[in-house]
């Protein structure tokens, strides 16, 4: 039987384990990434490991997150992280020069490589033909210190894609139509990888577009082969030498195929709340729209800054619309400039933001109040742009910027004759916002320096016998990451500080949690379906831990989330009968008598509901080695118990 590409990197890279669905095996890890809204913390955890010198081919520290500095933290974030890069091996990219996904894919993204990053957008580098997985900020500190990444091993989807896509359908119409197909959580234990006679019409910007996206399908990661388009796009940025051919074998085994034409895409928009909430830009138009913000490593490439440009050249923004956009990188930002189309932008009434996420986190660029935004992002969760009663649709650059002209939702199909961009023959190379480490010889003399801000790791504990604990919080279905641990610009300056970001914790769902944690001193989360979906930010389970949380009890998990927890030392149960949720409610009084021997055990798990009188079973799902980071503490105390 032969291999899917994702197999191919795996059976290259695997050091522990068995290539078998459902098991878990360790993977080496080539390159890593970070950004700095978790790269602090990151930092402080591949310091407390003690590792003196990072062991990857490549890690690179992005600045690309809090970079709207309203106060001091941010600043002394950017200066803690520039410090330790310097000291410990590792290239720093300074704050303006770029998003982190569209910058490695640029500059350092390599066919075949495994990459992991503290992003859930990692897998952009899918689009490269790299497996790209987003992680938590821990295990990026391990797989820097040069110990395996653990997953469990996926299931394999190929999404066929045959035809070719019409004017003015793109490759963000694509991935939206897959998210109608599979939901949000049709991903979860599983690669997506991309294959038919479509995949050789996509430029690798329109393949990472896609892969970029498959972080909200719950997958694993997704993968593009490599073929001549990665060829040529690796050229265009010289480094032709990084070149692989990779792609499946012609019998290679899925577990799921997906057929797609693009001839029959049309422009598709993701409606509020949800990215998989999807229907035609044909059967909204005419509604009223009152932002567009066009950027974020979805849609920020020089092939969209380029279409977004030639729509806009000539015109002027509706009335009543404020359209923000944000070129992906500095090489990106500079191309636009000198050839005229970052003019065009301006003259058409562009607010033009600095080469960062800005907007898609909550970074500046709120809409009014209940407004209706049209973005170019990869996430539209309920009060993520910062109002929380805003209406958030994603949608393509082309539908993005025909709307803004417009002021209402606008199918692009309609601007008639199709504006061709071509990929440069050569990107503008200028690789200095990219601040190399200190050699061997010289790290030992660097001076890692500390604000006031940055506080140590969450105290942790070994697992006790048994758990009495109070339910602190009953939550719904789909939570995710965003209500678990908001972002923002008045709290994304906080990730270097858990004890002051604990007070933010669960707080767009029950203002009263953090107090009442807090006061609890134990507690136990209990709540529904694709819990803790969204960003890889380990702060929604560190932020937690902090305030005492032992257990969540959950219908399903998101995997990233699950993973973080684990690595926290917080144990993560779900039901046996999802039916036993309604067996729960905030302050029940909850015992998990004999939690340590039945983990030990590889048992279920007792859960006894004292205030009702209720017993049921939970089932916690771990390898030998997640059973031990859970009794040890966490996966820092059983990194340094092994190390």
């Amino acid at each position: 039987m032969g291999l899917t590409i994702a197999q191919k990197i795996i059976k290259s890279h695997i050091v522990d384990g068995e290539m078998v669905v459902g098991q878990d095996i360790g993977l080496k890890i080539d390159q890593t990434l970070t950004q700095d809204a978790t790269g602090t913390m990151a930092y402080l955890e591949f310091e407390a490991i003690g590792v003196p010198r990072v062991k990857t081919e490549k890690s690179v520290a992005y600045i690309d997150h809090n970079t709207l500095q309203t106060g001091f933290e941010n600043a002394d974030d950017h200066r803690f992280i520039q410090s330790v890069c310097k000291k410990h091996g590792i290239y720093f990219s300074r704050p303006g020069n770029g998003i982190c996904h569209q910058v490695h894919l640029e500059r350092f993204g390599k066919p075949g490589k495994t990459l992991i990053g503290s992003d859930s957008h990692t897998p952009t580098g899918g689009g490269i033909g790299m497996l790209a997985i987003g992680a938590g900020g821990l295990d990026v500190a391990v797989a820097m210190g040069g110990g395996a990444y653990y997953i469990t091993m996926p299931k394999m989807v190929k999404v066929n894609l045959t035809g070719k896509l019409k004017p003015w359908v793109s490759a963000k119409d694509i991935i939206l139509k897959v998210l109608e197909v599979m939901s949000v959580k049709g991903g979860v234990g599983k690669i997506v990888e991309y294959a038919g006679e479509g995949v050789k019409s996509l430029s690798v910007p329109e393949r990472a577009t896609i892969t970029n996206m498959g972080a909200e399908l719950g997958a694993t990661t997704s993968i593009f082969p490599s073929d001549e388009v990665t060829k040529e796009f690796l050229k265009a940025q010289n480094r032709e030498e990084d070149y692989i051919e990779l792609s499946s074998d012609a019998d290679a085994e899925y577990d799921e195929i997906i057929n797609i034409n693009l001839d029959k895409l049309k422009p598709l928009a993701a409606c509020p709340h949800s990215p998989d909430n999807i229907k035609t830009i044909e059967s909204l138009s005419g509604q009223k729209v009152n932002q567009v913000c066009i950027g974020s490593c979805t849609n920020s490439s020089y092939r969209d800054m380029m279409k977004v440009a030639a729509i806009l050249k000539g015109k002027t923004v509706a009335d009543g619309v404020s359209l923000a956009i944000a070129p992906g990188s500095k090489q990106v930002l500079n191309m636009l400039a000198l050839n005229g189309a970052l003019g065009d932008m301006i003259a058409a009434g562009a607010r033009i933001l600095e080469s960062a996420c800005g907007p898609c986190i909550g970074m500046g660029q709120s809409p009014n109040s209940g407004g209706i935004s049209l973005r170019t992002f990869n996430r539209n969760f309920e009060g993520r742009s910062g109002t929380a009663d805003g209406q958030i649709y994603l949608v393509s650059p082309e539908t993005a910027a025909a709307s803004a002209l417009t002021g209402v939702f606008t199918d692009p199909t309609t601007l008639g004759d199709d504006v061709e961009i071509e990929m440069p023959e050569k990107f503008l190379i200028n690789d200095n916002m990219i601040i190399e480490p200190a050699s061997v010889e010289e790290m030992d003399s660097v001076e890692v320096l500390r604000g006031p801000n940055i506080k140590p790791y969450p105290k942790t504990s070994p697992l006790s016998d048994k758990i009495e604990a109070s339910c602190s919080l009953k939550v719904g279905d789909n939570i995710t990451t965003d209500h678990i641990m908001p972002a923002g610009a008045k709290i994304l300056p906080l990730r270097s500080n858990i004890p002051k970001i604990s007070e933010h914790c669960f707080t767009v769902c029950d203002k009263d949690f953090p107090s009442r944690a807090k006061a609890l001193g134990s507690s136990i989360v209990v709540g529904g379906e694709n819990y803790g979906q969204g960003s890889s930010r380990e702060h929604a389970a560190l932020a937690p831990l902090y305030l005492g949380v032992k257990a969540v009890l959950v219908k399903s998990f998101a995997r990233i989330h699950r993973a973080n927890l684990i690595n926290a030392g917080i144990i993560p149960l779900t039901f046996a009968n999802a039916s036993d949720y309604d067996k729960f409610n905030l302050g029940d009084q909850l015992e998990l008598p004999n939690v340590k021997q039945e983990i030990m055990d590889g048992k279920n798990i007792t859960v006894v509901n004292k205030t009702n009188g209720e017993t049921v079973t939970a089932v916690c799902e771990l390898t030998d080695r997640t059973k031990a980071i859970i009794i040890a503490g966490g996966l820092l105390d059983y990194t340094k118990e092994n190390s």
